[in-house]
């Protein structure tokens, strides 16, 4: 076991179990080490059968339990700066699930601390980078085979929100995924968000304001359209499509199993992240273990996490007061030399 990087995991809900499970039994290279949870009993739960692991109710003591040489953040998204900063001074390397942290101002302070080391320590979960389809469409791009790309068309569709969720998580939970894969497709940074609302769905819940329509500007003039609908019934869809000048490119259409019969179709619609996404999450989560036994560090980083937390911020004030509002970045880091790198 000595050879195999130790991670400890912090939060052991729905994405941390999964993530327990992957690191035990999918991705080589790697054992769970220690989990923390203040629900230690659901911690329990998801390392059973594993060996060697201590469960913890505070993150920092899962930080320095013995053979602990990574940290795999999965926790609510409050918790994150502290336990952030905490494997910063530790000198642990991070993969910290999106959102990195909430709030621009504590998101700054994560980007200002990782900067101050001179290094990068930490990688930002945001998983569609690693998704095959979205790869392909970044290659795409990145070829000039299509000539610059003037838009992006993305539908990001789940089947129901959970009973917390609020019209402002459709853009800071749910589209905060769009703006990173735009940042990212395109090179860009976001400048502007504006948000469109039409009628409310009769099955979102009283006061939930979805669908939404969110439409950014990026800094040489593209335009990214976002259709978010938490509450479509059927399933949960993701698609992109980038409009370039010389054609266009769609990813996200549903490749799944058709079954023909009885003089119909029918065709699988994936329920949520986790089944749409399997393959992403393990390819992310494999090449972090990958780079981080080789001491470096690959993936969005946490200047990625810190413009979408602003992005996020923008479209939150543009969904309340119905106008457009302009994205304020704080300068750049030399740290992070490129947008979406």
């Amino acid at each position: 076991m000595g050879d195999l990087l130790g991670v400890a995991v912090l939060g052991a809900g729905r994405m941390g179990a999964d993530h327990i499970r992957r690191l035990d039994q999918v991705v080589s290279g790697a054992r769970v080490a220690a989990v923390a949870d203040p629900d230690t009993a659901r911690a329990e739960e998801a390392v059973d059968g594993i060996e060697g692991v201590s469960v913890h109710d505070d993150a920092v003591a899962a930080l320095d339990a013995p053979g602990v040489d990574a940290v795999l953040i999965a926790s609510p998204g409050p918790a994150h700066e502290e336990a952030l900063l905490a494997a910063f001074a530790r000198g642990l390397p991070v993969l910290c699930e999106k959102p990195m942290v909430p709030d621009p101002a504590g998101a700054l302070r994560v980007v200002e601390a990782e900067a101050r080391l001179g290094r990068r320590l930490a990688q930002t979960g945001f998983m569609r980078r690693y998704d095959a389809e979205y790869r392909r469409l970044k290659s795409l791009l990145e070829s000039g085979r299509l000539g610059r790309p003037l838009m992006l068309h993305c539908t990001h569709r789940n089947v129901s929100s959970p009973p917390h969720f609020t019209s402002a998580m459709l853009i800071n939970s749910s589209v905060s995924h769009e703006i990173d894969a735009a940042r990212w497709l395109l090179g860009q940074e976001l400048t502007a968000v504006t948000v469109l609302r039409p009628t409310s769905s009769q099955a979102a819940p009283d006061g939930l304001l979805d669908p939404q329509f969110v439409v950014f500007e990026t800094e040489h003039g593209a335009l990214v359209d976002v259709e978010v609908f938490v509450n479509c019934g059927f399933g949960y869809q993701v698609r992109c499509e980038a409009v370039c000048e010389a054609g266009s490119a769609r990813i996200g259409d549903d490749h799944t199993m058709v079954v023909t019969a009885r003089g119909s179709a029918q065709q699988d619609v994936p329920q949520d992240y986790l089944v749409r996404f399997a393959d992403a999450y393990d390819r992310e989560v494999r090449a972090w273990v990958d780079a981080t036994r080789k001491g470096r560090v690959t993936g969005p980083s946490v200047w990625d996490g810190y413009a979408a937390a602003v992005v996020a911020e923008a479209g939150v004030r543009a969904l309340e007061s119905g106008r457009r509002v302009a994205v304020d970045l704080a300068p750049r880091p030399h740290l992070y030399a490129e947008v979406g790198r």
